[in-house]
């Protein structure tokens, strides 16, 4: 008997090295051990027992095509940070999506209570998974913290920027940033901040591998996001032993927890800069936010998220939705 066949529809392919891809490319990996799995940038009739698609709006062509010739078929919607914290309240097509999938998928804790209550019964949360690797020993001449995103705004660089200006004078802290500059204008203020500040740099988009090493020779990962749905780079650090400074905001509370003691208030530069500050003149203070980011590690093993994805994709192929 051949195994059923599941469709996972991404926005982003490869070449977008992002997120979405990672996660596309992570569930793929997961599920072709039960399960005959295409992976698409849209669904196009192609033969398939279930849909899997990530992003209600970017998808919703795909989502709204499967419900039409598929109408028997189960599909799962993953919802991103742009899906909750701004497209769902705003756009037709997004809220459209959520009317159709048969199970809803959230990347954090916190992301069920962030629904919209209708649909709150059909959501399922799967936290991501990555390999762990070892921490690295640090030097103590310097602090180095690294910020890991694509220049958009979502992910707020500037606040990065800023904090890196109101640290210039300290030559014991170094800022590296990883990122293609998705908004043109964003990698201009980076190249000039690079030339005026010393202990800046942009280091462009790297292969994934290489922003994992970066991530984990790093003293801290710096995370200022003003939206998200649960950060690839903040479990990576977290799976590597490097201590996160973040945003106070829904889909980092839900991966570190609500008590972490690393956050700082969305868009507030100097309250950054005060944290790194505080994280190289008293290392205690990263040495209790490394404590605390070995406690959430566990969440993030791949066994963990495969075994949630199985259980949502066997539930639905053996009860029609």
């Amino acid at each position: 008997m051949p195994r059923p066949s599941v469709c996972i529809v991404t926005p982003a392919l490869a070449n977008a090295n992002n997120g979405n891809w990672q996660t596309a490319r992570r569930w793929a990996q997961m599920l072709r051990s039960h399960y005959r799995v295409l992976l698409r940038e849209r669904w196009q009739g192609e033969p398939a027992d279930l849909l899997v698609a990530l992003h209600a709006r970017r998808s919703a062509l795909s989502i709204e095509r499967w419900s039409r010739e598929r109408p028997d078929a189960a599909l799962v919607v993953v919802l991103t940070g742009t899906d909750l914290y701004r497209d769902i309240p705003i756009d037709a097509s997004a809220r459209r999506s959520l009317d159709l999938a048969d199970r809803l998928v959230v990347l954090h804790e916190r992301g069920v209570a962030d629904l919209p209550a209708r649909h709150r019964s059909k959501a399922v949360v799967c936290l991501q998974s990555c390999t762990a690797r070892a921490p690295l020993v640090k030097t103590s001449r310097h602090l180095r913290a690294v910020m890991v995103g694509h220049l958009r705004d979502e992910k707020d660089p500037r606040t990065y920027f800023e904090a890196a200006r109101h640290l210039a004078h300290r030559r014991d802290i170094l800022l590296d940033h990883i990122g293609d500059a998705l908004d043109p204008i964003l990698g201009t203020e980076a190249r000039e901040l690079q030339r005026a500040c010393a202990n800046y740099r942009w280091l462009g988009a790297l292969p994934h591998g290489k922003t994992r090493e970066r991530i984990q020779g790093a003293h801290v990962l710096v995370h200022s996001s003003r939206i998200e749905g649960g950060a690839h780079v903040i479990m990576e650090a977290v799976r590597s032993g490097t201590p996160v400074l973040a945003t106070r905001i829904a889909g980092n509370i839900g991966m570190l927890g609500p008590a972490y003691a690393g956050y700082f208030e969305p868009g507030d530069a100097e309250g950054l800069a005060t944290l790194i500050q505080r994280c190289r003149e008293q290392p205690v203070i990263l040495d209790a936010l490394r404590a605390q980011c070995d406690a959430r590690a566990p969440m993030f093993e791949p066994a963990r998220e495969r075994a949630t994805l199985l259980a949502l994709l066997n539930d639905l192929l053996e009860q029609p939705p």
